[in-house]
């Protein structure tokens, strides 16, 4: 297998030194299925956001610079060692952001030539508008984009970008992706009382995106109060001290998914995690 050379000065070799794997699972999602995690930021959670029910709880390195954090070496490794031939599909999500692994596109292809198993990427979109980023999700057979705000108000207090980010960004990083892009493009929203104010103003952006999908969600998951890499992968009860957060009833779940149907003439298949 050949890959393009990396360029060692751009990887943080303080994501290896543990001697974590940067595979987990085989987890059971219920958006996805048996999905095989993998993370291409390990050591540290690493992201552009810092949204207030992140399973990762305070994310410790705030940015949207990319780099190499995971070489490919040890990704390839690594994969090798899992339970890969279980699951029904590789996603990549982790510890973070990870279209911040300027590595992206080259994972993509090792999964797809060692593997055979679709990909999907969990992304925040907030690199979007970068050609590099988009050429890298080509190698994706799926991509799910986040989207919990329709203005820059509730997105600063949703999800807390690093400064440069704002709505205008993300939505035109999205509009700039599905015109390159041929896979699946999913749309992620979390609804919670955080963001109840942009629920209508939410499902009037989402008419002008031209989605395959779009998931409905509110955090089931408790925050974390402190770091530990298996929060990536944690589907079931608090492994560290950890809050409860505020959800949306099952009505009120019902009431958004009417909303966004009646919105999108029902072209746009719905999934709810209440259903």
């Amino acid at each position: 297998m050949t890959h393009n050379p990396i360029q060692t000065s751009l990887v943080d070799f303080d994501a290896v030194d543990s001697g974590a794997s940067c595979i987990y699972g085989p987890v059971k999602s219920w958006r996805l299925g048996s999905s095989l995690g993998m993370d291409l930021l390990l050591n540290h959670s690493i992201c552009s956001f810092n949204c207030v029910y992140c399973q990762l709880g305070d994310i410790q390195v705030k940015t949207a610079e990319r780099k190499i954090y995971v070489p490919t070496e040890k990704v390839e490794h690594d994969l090798r060692l899992s339970d890969w031939e279980t699951a029904d599909l590789v996603t990549i999500s982790g510890n973070g952001e990870p279209t911040l692994a300027l590595n992206l596109g080259e994972v993509l292809q090792v999964i797809r030539e060692y593997t055979a198993k679709p990909s999907t990427v969990l992304t925040n979109a907030t690199l979007l508008n970068d050609p590099a980023v988009r050429a890298d999700l080509n190698y994706a057979d799926h991509v799910a984009c986040k989207l919990d705000a329709a203005s820059d108000v509730v997105l600063q207090r949703m999800n807390r970008p690093v400064a440069g980010i704002d709505m205008t960004s993300i939505v035109s990083g999205i509009k700039a992706l599905r015109q390159s892009y041929d896979g699946k493009l999913s749309l992620q929203c979390m609804f919670m009382p955080t963001n109840h104010d942009d629920v209508d103003a939410l499902v009037e952006l989402v008419k002008d995106l031209d989605l395959d999908e779009i998931q409905l969600n509110t955090p089931k998951r408790p925050y974390p109060m402190s770091w530990l890499v298996e929060n990536r992968g944690n589907h079931g009860e608090a492994i560290v001290e950890s809050r409860v957060l505020k959800t949306i009833s099952e009505d009120e779940a019902q009431r958004i998914e009417s909303l966004f149907g009646d919105a999108t003439q029902g072209r746009i298949p719905l999934i709810s995690i209440y259903r």
